[in-house]
Order: structure tokens, then C-alpha cells, then sequence
């Protein structure tokens, strides 16, 4: 198998040439042997002519002389041997070689035929023609044959050269292939020292002005990839920014905790309030930490998912089970309301954390005594999800950035403000739109999630 384009344009070039080239010359071949045969058959029958037109009546007795005409016309450089006789009536020899055979057959005349004499390969032709003497008609055939050794050396004489010109043309056009190929195929290699020469930190698309046509799709295709690799890595990067500026707040505030811990050591009480400080400060770290590992791993996921079924009832079930202490903890009642056939496609771990992020955000900021629901129902292609509390909701002027990491606006509610962002990725990973709104009467807010139903 070749791996080479050259290689591979360069064959299926020369293929049909050099199929066009065989096939030009047998055809040359045949015409010139055609060429050849006719020559050598029109000098015979020439020949035969000439000798027919000397055989004369004398004295009652027909005479035959063979003028010299007649055979020098065969004269060349590859000294044929030429053989003839003359026979009068049926079989009555006038002049010649007796053992050169007639034609075969009744056929009409002049007839040229292929025969042998001593072994050796003979082209003659038979001639016929009337005699008249004293009103009576007597038939006479003249047989004039050759052996084949001057048809040979003008075959090869007419047919050579051309096969030599059709070889110079095929040398030559392979030549023109191979430097024309070099030639278009430079664009590719210089494209392919563009790309291998840049720094992995140059991120701009490859120029394609000076390009052929069929070699711009494929720059487009690595533009496209350019740039989303440069969007993945300016993603990466403001990520990384973003987690340390968020992570630096609190290690100072430990910091200081910490010292603070240490003054107090002689106060029993100070220190208890220091190191549960810590404590807290400790378990936000954690909370931010866990939350920015599920979002990278949700940014890191396939778009789309591995398609396997999942139960959005035993999803939305299994959250509410983690969650229900939370809930109680603030007198929140927390319910849920599951309709039938509730399967989408995705990855469960995935679609688990999207629904505890929406449901623990429900949580967190609704009053205490207040309510949160989980409705889950099928509509149409799609399972809706829609998460409701009657907390106080969030304004309307926010609402576009409350998926933006570390979002938060202004509230007093303990949080990293990852969740809906992390729910906004899930949600996109699994081909699914997000939104919120308003709940009932403006009271509250409700979080869906449009999800598309399993197929089987």
C-alpha cells in the first residue's frame, strides 16, 4: 500500500497513460503490418502481371520468357528468395519452380495465399488470364512467390520508430507528472512547515489566501479546530484564574484564623470560637474545591455524552434522599412530583449532579419554613425538569449572569456560585437547554431543565 500522495497521483496518472500508450501501440503494430502486407502483395501481383504480359502464341506453342522487370522490383537488402512458374490448361508447366503449389479451392483471381517451399515461409499470388489462338481460348496461371524477410524489415521499419516515439512521450510525461506534482505540491508542504514551526501558544487560524482551492477545506477544518482549542485554552485559563482568585479569599481568612488560634491559646473560650472558625472556613474550602472539580469535569466531558438510558424518577429520588436532612434542618419541606417514562440519554453521575445543584441551590436560598419542589414529567420528545421554591427569587436584571461562574450577586447565603454553572455545562453536554423564571404569581423561582427523551 503506497503512503505517498505523490506516489499515488503519479500512478493513477500514468496508469491510463501507459493503458493509452499499450493500446496505441498495437494499434500501430497492426497498421503497420497491414501497411507491410499490402506493399509486398501489390509488388507480387505486379509482378505477376508483368511475367502474364510477355507469354505469347509462337508458331502454334505458347512461350513464356520472364522479363528481368519482373523480379528486380523484389530486389533489397534482406535478399528474399523469389519463386514462380507459369501453368498452362490444367497442370502443363510452361517455366518455373514445378514444387511452388497452386491456391486451394476455386476462389477468384488474383489470389494471394500463404504457403511453404524447402522449408521456408512463402507469400505468393496467383494470376490468371486468357490466351486466344486460331478463336480457341486456352486459361494460363502465373504463381509469383517470396519468402517474408523484406515484409519483416519493413514492418519493423514502419513500426519501431513510432514505438519509440510513444516511449519518448511516456519518459516525458512521466517527467512533466513528477515536476508539475513537486510543484502543485508545494503549498502542502509549505502548509504543513506553517503549522510544524509554530508555538504551541499561537493559537491563530492558518492563512488561506494563497492557497489552492481543494486544499482550503482542509485549512478550514484546522482553523475550526485552532479555534476551539484557543477558546478551550482561554476557557482553562480564566478557569484557573477565577479558582485562585476565589481559593485566595479564604486561605488568607484561614490564615488569619489560624493566628488567631495561636494568640488565644491561654482562653479557653477564644480559642473554641477560633478553631470553629477554622472549621468553617475548612468546610467551605472543601464545598468550593468539590464544586470546582464536578465543573471541570463536566467542561471536560464528550459533547454529547456516551449515550446509555437514564431514570430521571430514580435520579431525582436518590437526590432528594441525599438533601432531605438539609431541607429539614430549615424546616424547608421539600417533595417531589414524577410522572411515567421519565428516560433520557446520558450519564447518570452527570444528570445526578445537575439535579443537586439545582435542588441544594433551592435549599439554600429559600426562608426557612418555606418549600421546594422537584417536578419531573414527560412532554412529547422531551423530560422537563423543573425545580420550584417560593424563596424570594432572583431579580430580573441578574438573571443573564447567574450561569457565570462564581456568580453570586448580593446575598448573604453561604455559596461558591459554581452551582448553576456547573448546571448550565451538564445541561449542554447532555444536548439540553436551561433556564429560569418567576415561579407562580412572581413568587419564588423556577429552574428547567429541557431534556431529550431516550429512543430506543
Amino acid at each position: 500500500m503506497m503512503h505517498s500522495l505523490r506516489a499515488r497521483l503519479l500512478w493513477w496518472v500514468l496508469l491510463p497513460l501507459a493503458a493509452f500508450m499499450f493500446v496505441a501501440g498495437v494499434m500501430s503494430y497492426d497498421a503497420a503490418r497491414h501497411t507491410a502486407a499490402l506493399l509486398q502483395d501489390n509488388a507480387l501481383l505486379a509482378s505477376a502481371r508483368t511475367i502474364g504480359e510477355d507469354i505469347e502464341w509462337n508458331n502454334g506453342e505458347l512461350r513464356a520468357d520472364i522479363p528481368p522487370a519482373a523480379l528486380e522490383m523484389f530486389e533489397s537488402p534482406y535478399h528474399d528468395h523469389v519463386f514462380y512458374k507459369v501453368v498452362a490448361g490444367e497442370d502443363r508447366l510452361l517455366v518455373g519452380t514445378p514444387e511452388l503449389s497452386l491456391p486451394e479451392g476455386q476462389r477468384p483471381y488474383p489470389v494471394f495465399y500463404d504457403t511453404t517451399l524447402e522449408g521456408q515461409a512463402i507469400r505468393a499470388v496467383a494470376f490468371r488470364r486468357q490466351l486466344y489462338d486460331a478463336g480457341a481460348a486456352l486459361p494460363v496461371v502465373v504463381v509469383v512467390g517470396k519468402t517474408q524477410a523484406s515484409r519483416e524489415g519493413m514492418l519493423a521499419q514502419l513500426w519501431h520508430p513510432q514505438l519509440i516515439r510513444q516511449g519518448m512521450m511516456l519518459v516525458l510525461a512521466v517527467l512533466l507528472v513528477l515536476i508539475g506534482l513537486t510543484s502543485e505540491l508545494r503549498p502542502l508542504m509549505k502548509l504543513k512547515d506553517d503549522v510544524a514551526d509554530r508555538d504551541p501558544m499561537q493559537l491563530e487560524p492558518v492563512r488561506v489566501d494563497h492557497l489552492p482551492t481543494e486544499l482550503r477545506p482542509i485549512v478550514d477544518a484546522i482553523n475550526q479546530c485552532i479555534a476551539r482549542l484557543k477558546l478551550h485554552t482561554s476557557t482553562q485559563r480564566q478557569f484557573v484564574a477565577d479558582a485562585a482568585h476565589q481559593l485566595r479569599t479564604p486561605l488568607t481568612v484561614l490564615d488569619t484564623q489560624v493566628q488567631c488560634a495561636r494568640q488565644s491559646a491561654e482562653d479557653p473560650a477564644a480559642l473554641a470560637d477560633a478553631l470553629g472558625a477554622i472549621h468553617r472556613t475548612s468546610r467551605k474550602m472543601t464545598e468550593m474545591t468539590n464544586q470546582l472539580l464536578l465543573l471541570a469535569r463536566a467542561e471536560s466531558a464528550p459533547s454529547p455524552v456516551p449515550s446509555v438510558p437514564v431514570d430521571m424518577a430514580q435520579v431525582v429520588s436518590s437526590v432528594l434522599e441525599e438533601l432531605i436532612l438539609a431541607a429539614q434542618r430549615r424546616n424547608i419541606d421539600l417533595g417531589a412530583e414524577l410522572g411515567e417514562d421519565l428516560r433520557v440519554a446520558g450519564s447518570e453521575q452527570l444528570l445526578t449532579a445537575l439535579v443537586a445543584n439545582l435542588v441544594d441551590n433551592a435549599i439554600r436560598y429559600t426562608q426557612e419554613g418555606g418549600c421546594v419542589t422537584a417536578r419531573c414529567r414527560r412532554v412529547d420528545e422531551e423530560v422537563v425538569l423543573d425545580v420550584i421554591d417560593n424563596g424570594p427569587g432572583i431579580p430580573a436584571e441578574i438573571r443573564a449572569h447567574v450561569f457565570e461562574r462564581f456568580y453570586r450577586g448580593k446575598t448573604d447565603v453561604e455559596g461558591t456560585g459554581l452551582g448553576l454553572a456547573i448546571v448550565r455545562r451538564i445541561a449542554q453536554s447532555h444536548g439540553a437547554t436551561v433556564g429560569i423564571a418567576p415561579g407562580e404569581g412572581r413568587v419564588g423561582l423556577v429552574a428547567t431543565v429541557h431534556l431529550p427523551a431516550w429512543k430506543e
